[in-house]
């Protein structure tokens, strides 16, 4: 089509060309003999010159017309082709430096990280597997292609997954949720493609997503918007390789809940590992490693027992801040007062690290011991989660003995103490929560707060009968920070 338009523009720019030569032509020449007695010089036959000239230039134009159009058809085409070149040479350009995605190679294994001896299992496996793949797949057994990293910040995710990558000495492609997440539409997405795209290439591999929560939010299905098109992007990925691509999917996040349950569904993130803040024995051994060929002069049992609550980048925080502390005192000691100085300013600065006093220590012992005694699991003093009863089709019974679950350490604490404290509002939301829905979704019971009261009541009943136990149990967890099965 564009080729018969340039044909038909130039067939009458033409034709013009040549009217206009005639009609100039002939108007001079009227113009000359009307006036032929008052010309006194050479411009009317210089003009006279130029108008034929110019109209047999339109008429040699005409006779050559075919042999112009293919000659600037010619030139067209070439300066488009090189334009196209230039242009997609530059693009090729601009994305190879605006990509950032690059593997590197971990050289942190698991020595280098102490307090993990309880996820270390299941995380074997998997580098196992990286390592030998035969030994699973003439088996038929894939491991699963996403392994999801739940916990609290700062207890080690990230250094986690860099120590699965060292121990099976594959590379490591690290992005975080935030970085898929661009101004301009369909660039996340791209982003994904690349990220996976490069992971195949370089198999086997590991993928680490930390703070997937960034783009894995549960989708609302009322607005499409760029987040959401990156995290179909991601579904779409992980759907798109096999257990024996060599290629695993690691990703970190602190909230779990607000994921979208296409992420956890069976083919993505299979496996959840769940890491909790250290317990005293854990702080112990990080400690140690933090401490490792430095000399200090404190005891280390003592200071385990005071960092209730801090995770193992703020125990590394205190060690750093100590030495810091220690090098202005021109030492090369490590004392009691460094470490007090140290925690001080952590208290100070950071509000979100814990640091519990003996009270605040015994409070929380007694919450979470009245926990494991009606739930009969394990729980760790941090433990923010509640083993519940988790069934398909829930019984009335199932359903009341959840609440009590959830309500336990408030009630428990309230027992042992005789007052009531504000310990956990997210147990006492998910509570009433749960009696909202069997009052108005399943028509169980009439009235939420009739509800609440009656399970609290037999609650109530049911730890002033076992005190004793509930107060053996609060003993076990400031010893030991953590209450086992064999405990209760």
């Amino acid at each position: 089509m564009s080729q018969n338009s340039n044909k038909n523009a130039l067939d009458k720019n033409m034709k013009l060309m040549g009217l206009s030569a005639i009609v100039l032509l002939v108007l001079f020449l009227y113009t000359l003999y009307k006036s032929s007695d008052h010309i006194q010089t050479n411009s009317y036959y210089f003009g006279i010159i130029f108008l034929l000239f110019l109209l047999a230039f339109a008429i040699f134009a005409r006779f050559k017309q075919k042999n112009i159009q293919k000659f600037l058809k010619i030139n067209s085409k070439n300066n488009t082709q090189s334009f196209s070149s230039e242009l997609s040479t530059a693009q090729d350009k601009t994305e190879e430096l605006n990509s950032n995605i690059v593997a590197v190679n971990s050289n942190i294994t698991f020595k280098d990280i102490a307090g993990i001896s309880e996820v270390k299992g299941e995380l074997e496996e998997v580098v196992e597997f990286l390592n030998d793949p035969s030994k699973y797949l003439n088996h038929g057994v894939k491991l699963p292609k996403g392994v999801l990293l739940v916990g609290p910040p700062g207890v080690g995710k990230t250094l986690i997954a860099r120590a699965v990558a060292g121990e099976a000495d594959v590379p490591f492609f690290y992005q975080s949720g935030a970085s898929f997440v661009q101004i301009y539409v369909g660039m996340g997405a791209k982003k994904v493609r690349e990220l996976f795209m490069k992971a195949k290439a370089s198999a086997p591999a590991i993928v680490f997503i930390d703070e997937i929560d960034a783009i894995g939010k549960k989708r609302g299905g009322k607005t499409n918007d760029e987040r959401e098109s990156t995290l179909n992007e991601l579904l779409t990925q992980m759907d798109g390789f096999e257990g024996d691509s060599g290629v695993i999917v690691i990703a970190a996040t602190n909230k779990i809940e607000v994921l979208d349950e296409a992420l956890l569904r069976a083919g993505r993130f299979d496996r959840r590992v769940f890491l909790n803040l250290p317990n005293i024995e854990d702080r112990k051994k990080i400690l140690e490693l933090y401490l490792k060929a430095k000399h200090y002069e404190f005891d280390l049992d003592t200071l385990a027992q005071q960092t209730s609550g801090f995770s193992s980048a703020a125990l590394a925080t205190l060690i750093n801040e100590a030495l810091l502390n220690m090098i202005k005192r021109e030492s090369k000691t490590l004392q009691d007062i460094d470490i007090e100085l140290a925690k001080n300013k952590l208290e100070f600065g950071k509000k979100e690290t814990q640091i519990l006093n003996e009270e605040q220590k015994e409070i929380l012992s007694i919450y979470q011991a009245s926990k494991a005694f009606i739930t009969k699991s394990k729980v760790t003093l941090f433990d923010e989660k509640v083993t519940i009863i988790d069934s398909i089709y829930p019984s009335y019974t199932e359903l009341l003995e959840n609440i009590k679950r959830y309500l336990s350490g408030t009630i428990g604490v309230e027992v042992i103490k005789k007052q009531k404290y504000a310990v956990n509002k997210q147990d006492l939301e998910k509570a009433y929560n749960l009696a909202k829905q069997i009052v108005d979704e399943y028509k169980m019971a009439k009235d939420i707060d009739s509800l609440i009261e009656d399970v609290s009541n037999s609650l109530r009943s049911e730890l002033s009968e076992n005190s004793t136990q509930i107060t053996k149990l609060k003993e076990i967890m400031l010893k030991n920070e953590v209450i086992a099965e064999d405990d209760i």
